[in-house]
């Protein structure tokens, strides 16, 4: 365990590279509100949204049009991710950089920490994922691996990293089919488990990674898979896309288009599994035949360092886009591009 959180402290430290150009660190002179870190759709009511900037959490109940903040009980920890509860919509999580998970019950209105059970050195939750089955577990991706809950985020109890070199994971993916078969893009590439996350081993034949301890390893910054075919998936990197048709077996990098940008995530059209969108430091590109050619949709997309981008849960012409600059929505695909302006409603 000594040389597990040893291996993880160096990897925490490389990933500190990784997420800065990610845009997870941003300070400088960017203005705090207008970097958009984390978006969030409510699956049963899709007019009420949730995002994240560098300094608050803020909810539309109009598409976006107005905004009012949601920040009772949260401390100035910046917000990583947000995720909402797929079956009590009312239930948000924040993983945050510095105070890890905060959970709200109400629809953002009051959030509350709920830590128990995560390491005192466990500040940082980049992702989560809800069990299909048992929404009520979630696993939380951290720096030093994968925390797991069984009752909604009331204890938290720490997964194996058993087989991973690289813990600091930055993205996850599990697959519904079979939910013992869980991948983790980290910031020293792909790992998969097929026992529930008791055992890991290294997938990452056809990634262009340097080996484990260099601090440009290759990050895995969004790992997306096909809803219907789960052995195909698709990983946004620190140099570029991929794509494995076999379960992460091997991978094949996607050049046409798209080369060699930092990408923050990728996007699958959940009927026409084909078609693809992805969120770069260049703006976003979409693919029409599974990544294979790639064309830029920045029409109206003032800010082109996309940090989040999220899909219409009934409407996947309807994008939402979060920038280094703000806040952009499309109703046609990503043909054109708005800007939506974070006010206080009234």
């Amino acid at each position: 365990m000594v040389a597990y959180r040893h291996q993880a402290f160096q990897n925490w430290l490389r990933a500190l590279v990784v997420l800065s150009l990610a845009g997870v660190l941003f300070l400088g002179c960017i203005g705090k509100s207008n970097v958009v870190t984390a978006i969030v759709i409510n699956p049963e009511q899709p007019a009420i949204l949730f995002i994240a900037t560098n300094d608050s959490v803020y909810k539309s109940r109009d598409d976006g049009a107005t905004w009012v903040p949601v920040t009772e009980g949260l401390s100035n920890a910046r917000i990583l991710s947000l995720a909402i509860h797929p079956t009590n919509t009312s239930t948000i999580y924040a993983g945050t950089l510095g105070d890890a998970v905060y959970r709200s019950v109400d629809g953002g209105n009051r959030w509350s920490i709920i830590n128990a059970g995560l390491k005192e050195h466990v500040t940082v939750v980049n992702a989560f994922i809800f069990l299909p089955r048992d929404p009520e577990t979630i696993l939380a991706a951290t720096t030093v691996g994968f925390f797991k809950t069984i009752n909604g985020g009331m204890m938290w109890d720490e997964m194996s990293s058993k087989g991973m070199d690289s813990v600091y994971v930055v993205s996850a993916a599990l697959d519904p089919t079979d939910t013992n078969i869980l991948y983790a893009g980290t910031s020293g590439g792909v790992y998969k488990s097929v026992n529930g996350g008791m055992n890991w081993r290294e997938s990452n034949n056809g990634l262009m990674r340097i080996e484990p301890g260099s601090a440009l390893s290759l990050g895995v910054n969004s790992l997306a898979m096909d809803p219907l075919k789960t052995t195909t998936l698709y990983a946004g990197t620190t140099r570029g896309a991929f794509k494995t048709i076999d379960g992460a077996a091997s991978w094949t990098k996607i050049r046409e288009g798209i080369g060699e940008r930092f990408i923050a995530v990728i996007l699958i059209h959940p009927t026409m599994s084909t078609t693809l969108f992805a969120g770069t430091q260049g703006g976003v590109y979409k693919s029409t035949d599974g990544g294979e050619h790639w064309a830029t949709l920045n029409n109206g997309l003032v800010n082109l360092s996309v940090r989040a981008l999220v899909m219409h849960p009934k409407d996947p012409n309807v994008l939402y886009a979060g920038t280094q600059g703000g806040l952009f929505k499309t109703v046609d695909g990503g043909v054109h591009w708005t800007a939506l302006t974070i006010r206080p409603k009234g």
